[in-house]
């Protein structure tokens, strides 16, 4: 086991008077070293702190960004492997980008100007090519029963160093295809379970967070009222000190009170300059300014000390009108996700942050509708950047139309291995007993991929 079984026992509770709580299920400060999110010793030592999580839901297509296909323009048009169907190639151009000469499409102009800080995966392979089930797999490690995020499985393995702020925050989840259990924590103490800012459907720049304002009293004498609540709920623990329930009450309602200040604060970018504001792209009518705000609020969490931080960017399925939306997409994370690893760099933050890009599979490089890409489960790319990874290299290939992963495979249990053992983790050791066996994130498969860690 991970931990002691006072540690693993802990459960968070929620209370209908402090919703945002009940969101981010944190508990115990009674004592703190029954503080289930207090920080932890890795296993080993760790070349990143926390996790930036750039998911891109619905599948980005892995030939349109950073898998060069040759072989699959030159045979644009001709009958594909698959009967009635033909090659599609891609309709922009490739071009080497950096000293590492990594070739990148001309739809991410802002990410080739960093792409020496890359390693891309072009060998990433899963096992669904069903949306809802691979993006679960991608999340979880497993398709077919609920299990606990990796963002949670990270916090249950090293705590969080703000006590002010929730250790695993999730920006605009998706609110289909999986929904809370991405970020869930499962049969793991809801004190590790994400806590959601905004939705997939709505603008990051409207998003409020739940109760983080008394209707009718002040800070001051919500306060009072506070200690007066914990007065009793400390009573009552010294009569009954085996109910661990009680500590996380009385840490779930003292932290709630912080947050209210901590949280509400990151998400204003008032005090932000218009330097900053324009490198991220964030402004009216930009296409770029919402994923432009995640991508600063995520480098405003990690300032400080936020463990896992996931964002989400929607609508990849491009079954159809690809000339149209590959574009239009590209357009809106490109310059903001370059802002960010070229602010996380300059702060001294990279070296630290390990960045994962990528969505829950590939596309398929036939055209079953004229102008789209089918699913593809067997060969996709993600990269990852900072956090001890190597940087400026590609890491496995597909086959030359793109279909497979046929060199330097690497599964979705191989990536959750390797992320956690970039934060110090082993994944075979990180486990957490339940219905009478020890369950862990990677299940009992997975392979640290040494070959990409610096």
């Amino acid at each position: 086991m991970r931990f002691p079984i006072s540690r693993r026992k802990m459960l968070a509770s929620s209370t209908s008077g402090f919703g945002m709580l009940a969101l981010a299920g944190l508990c115990s400060e009674a004592a703190a070293s029954s503080n289930p999110t207090a920080p932890v010793a890795p296993h080993i030592p760790a070349t990143a702190k926390r996790v930036i999580f750039l998911c891109m839901r619905g599948g980005p297509s892995h030939m349109e960004s950073f898998d060069h296909k040759p072989k699959l323009n030159a045979d644009n048009g001709k009958p594909s492997a698959k009967k009635g169907l033909k090659f599609f190639g891609s309709q922009w151009e490739f071009a080497r980008h950096g000293e590492s000469g990594i070739p990148v499409s001309s739809l991410f102009p802002h990410t080739a100007r960093v792409v020496d800080e890359l390693c891309i995966l072009n060998g990433m392979h899963t096992d669904n090519p069903e949306h809802g089930a691979a993006l679960t797999q991608l999340h979880t490690g497993s398709f077919l029963f609920e299990r606990p995020s990796i963002g949670s499985w990270v916090l249950y393995g090293l705590g969080t160093e703000n006590r002010n702020l929730p250790g695993f925050v999730t920006v605009k989840p998706p609110v289909i295809l999986g929904g809370a259990r991405n970020y869930g924590s499962a049969f793991l103490p809801s004190v590790y379970q994400g806590t959601p800012i905004g939705t997939m459907s709505k603008a990051l720049k409207t998003a409020t967070i739940a109760n983080t304002r008394h209707p009718t009293l002040s800070p001051e004498k919500q306060r009072k009222q506070l200690d007066f609540l914990q007065s009793l709920n400390r009573d009552l623990a010294r009569q009954q000190p085996s109910n661990d329930q009680i500590e996380g009450v009385i840490e779930s309602f003292e932290l709630a009170f912080r947050m209210q200040t901590g949280l509400p604060g990151l998400m204003d970018f008032s005090r932000e300059t218009q330097a900053t504001l324009d490198l991220y792209g964030i402004g009216d009518k930009l296409p770029t300014d919402d994923f432009g705000r995640q991508c600063l609020l995520a480098r405003k969490l990690a300032e400080n000390d936020v463990r896992f931080i996931e964002l989400t960017h929607d609508n990849w399925d491009h079954h159809g009108f690809v000339s149209k939306l590959m574009p239009q997409k590209s357009s809106e994370i490109d310059q903001p996700m370059a802002a960010l690893l070229s602010d996380l760099k300059q702060r001294g933050l990279l070296d630290d942050t390990l960045v994962v890009w990528g969505g829950e599979f590939g596309r398929t490089p036939d055209d079953p509708r004229g102008d789209g890409r089918g699913h593809q489960p067997e060969g996709f790319t993600m990269w990852l950047a900072g956090g001890g990874v190597k940087s400026g290299i590609v890491y496995g290939a597909t086959d030359e139309y793109g279909y497979k992963a046929v060199e330097g495979r690497v599964h979705v249990h191989d990536l959750h291995a390797t992320i956690l053992r970039l934060l110090g983790l082993d994944h075979t050791q990180l486990t957490y007993r339940y219905a009478g066996r020890d369950f862990r994130l990677t299940d009992v498969y997975g392979r640290v991929v040494s070959e990409i860690i610096a």
